[in-house]
């Protein structure tokens, strides 16, 4: 208690002292004008350096109308079921897909289904639903949806066959071969021209909210073809180097998520199904270090046993010594 005291007097009295050495003047406005000046320059430099190319975003309609055969072969899958938005598991369907999980912790199951998606409705039936004035489409729907299931896969599995011999036509269309396709190709045609007319871009962003801002359907869509693969390859982001994409049209944009995507190079996690679950864990435990160095013994003393405020305030000490 003494020594408490003490310590309180001596802080009291170093307060309330009055200084006796020298003074200088000081321009705060001159040391502004250079820390602006010299923060400019490093900006100009640092975004010549490190900046990306302000590219378009990725859109249904771009990737319809530069792969449509891609397309059409994408929206057979959703479909029959069979592409992986389809059979991901939660928290987009209640499929039987892999479900990652930390030791006992399976927060991705015990979540369950907070996205709800069902590939085949949202991708193709729904969307052709609200083409106006096509009277066969709708019928070629209905068709498609009152037959068996083991109809409707013999169908599209001859469909997606087919495809692999399509042809392009010039103004956009995609031909196959005559085949046992049942109302499955007229579907297809008629998906492909919607979204190549970019109706299906906003089919997919329509929502219950206000703003029409979740752009969930339309990425897990473009996810399930090659067109996001395509992007990530020419731009050496496929995983296999180390390092992120800037936001496009900014510095340093994300550059601040290095430490979340460091952990995805490295063993185990480059290899673990559960890597999202893992790193996960590793940066909550890191989030609660960081906020509990105030009462972490040892790591809260490390400005008084490092001073580098005696090397900024050297002039100060010097003064006082």
């Amino acid at each position: 208690m003494a020594s408490s005291r003490r310590q309180r007097r001596a802080a009291e009295e170093e307060r309330y002292r009055v200084w006796t050495g020298a003074y200088r003047s000081y321009d705060i406005i001159k040391e502004a004008v250079i820390a602006l000046c010299v923060v400019t320059v490093l900006v100009i430099l640092l975004a010549v350096l490190f900046s990306s190319p302000d590219e378009r975003p990725s859109t249904i309609r771009r990737w319809s109308q530069s792969m449509p055969v891609n397309f059409v072969a994408t929206a057979t899958a959703e479909l029959d079921g069979s592409s992986e938005t389809a059979t991901y598991g939660p928290p987009y369907n209640d499929q039987t897909g892999y479900v990652q999980h930390l030791a006992f912790i399976h927060m991705q199951q015990w979540l369950g289904v907070s996205v709800p998606i069902n590939a085949a409705r949202d991708f193709v039936i729904d969307p052709l639903r609200l083409i106006p004035d096509q009277p066969a489409l709708q019928a070629a729907v209905n068709s498609y949806m009152h037959a068996p299931v083991r109809e409707q896969r013999a169908w599209t599995a001859a469909y997606t066959q087919a495809l692999v011999h399509a042809r392009v036509n010039a103004g956009g269309s995609v031909s196959v071969v005559p085949g046992d396709y049942g109302p499955v190709a007229l579907m297809m045609t008629k998906l492909l021209a919607f979204a190549q007319a970019g109706g299906l871009d906003g089919a997919l962003l329509t929502s219950n909210q206000f703003y029409q801002t979740d752009y969930t359907k339309a990425l897990m869509f473009m996810a399930d073809g090659n067109v996001l693969a395509d992007r990530a390859q020419a731009g050496h982001l496929l995983g296999n180097q180390w390092g992120m994409m800037n936001e496009t049209g900014s510095y340093p944009g994300q550059v601040w998520l290095w430490l979340y995507t460091f952990w995805y190079q490295i063993r185990p996690f480059s290899t673990s199904h559960n890597a999202d679950a893992d790193v996960m864990a590793i940066m909550t435990v890191l989030s609660f270090a960081l906020i509990l160095v105030p009462f972490l013994p040892g790591v809260r003393d490390l400005p008084r046993r490092i001073p580098i405020y005696r090397l900024i305030w050297r002039n100060h000490y010097r003064t006082q010594a």
